[in-house]
């Protein structure tokens, strides 16, 4: 694996992509399927905004919640 490889798949572990998707990435690179692999990385990309939308609904609740109970 060239170094450059090995870079592309530490990026892919630290963007938290699970083995399947990094061992499917890491074959496209190898046939320079470019579009597949914009694909792949703009739903991991999706994925973990939801995630991030997921959990800021979960702080504005509890934001709320506190405000609601702080005025009783």
């Amino acid at each position: 694996m060239s170094e450059s490889q090995t870079t592309i798949e530490q990026n892919l572990i630290d963007a938290g992509c699970d083995e399947e998707f990094i061992e499917r990435f890491m074959n496209l690179t190898e046939t320079q399927w470019t579009v597949e692999m914009l694909k792949m990385l703009i739903a991991h990309r999706r994925k973990l905004l939801d995630g991030i939308h997921a959990d800021e609904h979960k702080i504005y609740c509890l934001i709320l919640s506190t405000m609601i109970n702080y005025r009783k």
